[in-house]
């Protein structure tokens, strides 16, 4: 039985409705062997839904809701004032690193009140991107906790918001009480190719991981 879509075949199946199957970008390179589940993590308005759609090779899942007046007193979105929208449930994309490895990205809604969701989007994460915001990095202490509870292995990525202040990495590591071993780089969640250095980082660091593991 051919399972094709009828833009595959070029025919149409009985009754002559045409069957839409997945758009060419959508499908999974034939040669995919390994596939690793990521989240991308972080406070409030820290830029995960546009890292995840800008990184993403199929169109991204976004569950982004217009922030309402119920928000107010709850939410705190000191800092991003002229956010108008926020995720409340997840994002999902993916991206194809080489022609055997295929990331599926998960982004987690930033608002606490959503944090529920995150064990189950944690569940089965190899590893996850820690995005940060310069301007106020107290939105991540939280964050970073849970990760370490959750032993789920990080990179942190400095998102360079056009005035947020810079500051070097060995300061930003003690801000954030991280290990040395912790990769901290800069990031520009707009840009595919910055996003993508990012996710690179991240496998890097979990092969050393691993092969440390290994060793002892």
């Amino acid at each position: 039985m051919d399972f094709r879509s009828s833009e595959q075949t070029g025919s149409e199946p009985h009754g002559g409705a045409a069957v839409r199957g997945p758009r060419t970008e959508d499908v999974l390179p034939e040669t995919a062997t390994t596939a690793v589940k990521v989240v991308i993590v972080g406070g409030f308005g820290v830029g995960k839904t546009t890292f995840v759609g800008s990184v993403s090779e199929i169109r991204p899942l976004t569950t982004e809701e217009t922030m309402t007046q119920a928000g107010v007193g709850v939410d705190d979105t000191s800092g991003v004032d002229g956010k108008t929208s926020t995720t409340v449930a997840m994002d999902f994309g993916r991206i194809s690193i080489n022609q055997e490895l295929v990331l599926y990205l998960f982004g987690t809604p930033g608002q606490e009140r959503f944090w529920f969701l995150w064990r189950g989007l944690f569940e089965g994460a190899l590893g996850a991107v820690v995005l940060v915001d310069t301007r106020r990095l107290e939105v991540s202490f939280d964050v970073l906790g849970r990760l370490e509870e959750r032993r789920v292995p990080f990179v942190v990525a400095v998102n360079t918001f056009p005035d947020a202040p810079a500051y070097p990495v060995e300061e930003l590591r003690t801000a954030l009480d991280l290990p040395p071993a912790v990769p901290i780089v800069p990031c520009d969640a707009r840009d595919r190719g910055s996003a993508r250095d990012v996710l690179m980082t991240l496998m890097r660091y979990l092969q050393t991981l691993a092969t440390t593991q290994e060793a002892s």
